[in-house]
């Protein structure tokens, strides 16, 4: 199947219309958020909480004996949100660190939950069950009323975001400043957490509990390397979400047995790999490309200032000097050398060079300076 068709099925077919929409919007809610998260360096809280959230799936399932997504996700909010508080508290009342508090609250709710879980598999409507499913997640099963719960999730998300934006932004940076200013900074920390929270609930469905985080943080930290701007970064997580999303969806239905939410992971893995390689500013490509260049520029300077000294114990600066004197000094090269005759600091006749008046002065600059930071 390609693109053309792809798109016509989008608007023709029903569920993958839903499936197509709803991992957007959840793609982007996921960006929204997770700059958040991997700004105030908490990137634990997503696996935490989306592991959290298991045995309350497991429990409500107990509680009401049927397989209703509704029940089930409003489960899953309220164990999340006891993982979340259960994560406060330990930092807040133990000398524990947040990320011991993570690690423990994920293995404790997610052990319990796997115990739940194989509870409920021994029990004569097991059959019924089919929890097991959001462990991986199964975008197939949404419908269109969970796209519209998602899209106004998002809509409150992002009013709240605007409301309150002046208020994260200082929060995100500078906490003890914040509280300087007359801000309740607990208010805010708690308001951010919880969309966090349902947000990842709503996830749970579409991609899992396993690969929850990655579909929170991966956008996040691929707009990361692109911008130092809060509100940059939160756009491009995003599009770079919604564009996982959609795309993730469209590998997984051209091929049989794809699964949509590992599927839609790897896109978004793929996204943060190729930001980390060719991001202006802090890609490993751009930032091999400067080191070379700096390298070049000290070899260059260094092969300079040598040819200085040599040419200043002359009357005549000009006075052509044979190439291979320079061979032994640890900065010449071949490359340096053409550099400076590009640059016209140097000229090369036969094997002999000479430095130009312009070469002179400019490697005299370079030598006072050298003389004037060795004294400071």
């Amino acid at each position: 199947m390609d693109i053309q068709e792809y798109i016509s099925l989008v608007f023709e077919d029903y569920t993958l219309r839903t499936i197509t929409l709803g991992t957007a919007i959840l793609g982007a809610i996921c960006g929204m958020l997770g700059s958040f998260a991997v700004l105030r360096k908490q990137s634990l809280l997503g696996d935490a909480i989306s592991h959290a959230a298991l045995p309350g799936i497991a429990i409500a399932f107990l509680i009401m004996g049927a397989k209703d997504n509704n029940t089930l996700l409003i489960g899953a909010l309220i164990s999340g949100l006891i993982g979340t508080f259960w994560i406060r508290g330990i930092t807040k009342n133990t000398h524990l660190k947040s990320d011991t508090a993570l690690g423990l609250t994920l293995s404790l709710f997610f052990g319990f939950g796997m115990l739940l879980l194989t509870f409920i598999q021994k029990q004569p409507n097991a059959s019924q069950a089919g929890l097991d499913k959001y462990l991986f997640g199964q975008a197939a099963t949404l419908l269109e009323k969970d796209v519209w719960l998602m899209a106004i999730v998002a809509g409150v998300c992002l009013v709240i975001l605007l409301l309150f934006w002046k208020e994260f932004k200082i929060l995100l940076f500078d906490a003890d400043y914040t509280k300087t200013l007359g801000f309740n900074t607990t208010f805010i920390d708690i308001l951010i957490t919880t969309f966090i929270v349902i947000t990842i609930v709503l996830g749970l469905q579409t991609v899992g509990v396993v690969l929850m985080s990655a579909m929170l943080l991966a956008p996040a930290a691929a707009a990361r390397q692109w911008t130092n701007s809060l509100g940059i970064m939160v756009i491009l997580a995003a599009i770079f979400g919604a564009f996982s999303g959609v795309v993730g969806t469209g590998i997984s239905a051209s091929q049989s047995n794809l699964p949509t939410g590992p599927v839609i992971v790897l896109v978004a893995a793929s996204i943060v790999l190729f930001s980390f390689i060719f991001s202006p500013n802090r890609g490993l490509l751009f930032r091999e490309i400067r080191f070379r260049k700096n390298r070049n520029n000290i070899k260059m300077q260094k092969t300079l200032a040598f040819m200085y000294g040599i040419a200043k114990n002359h009357e005549n600066i000009s006075h052509p000097h044979m190439i291979n004197i320079l061979n032994g000094f640890q900065g010449f090269s071949k490359k340096s050398l053409q550099e400076l005759v590009d640059l016209n600091y140097v000229k090369i006749k036969g094997k002999k060079w000479s430095m130009t008046q312009q070469g002179f002065e400019t490697a005299a600059n370079l030598y006072d300076q050298q003389i004037r930071n060795t004294h400071e």
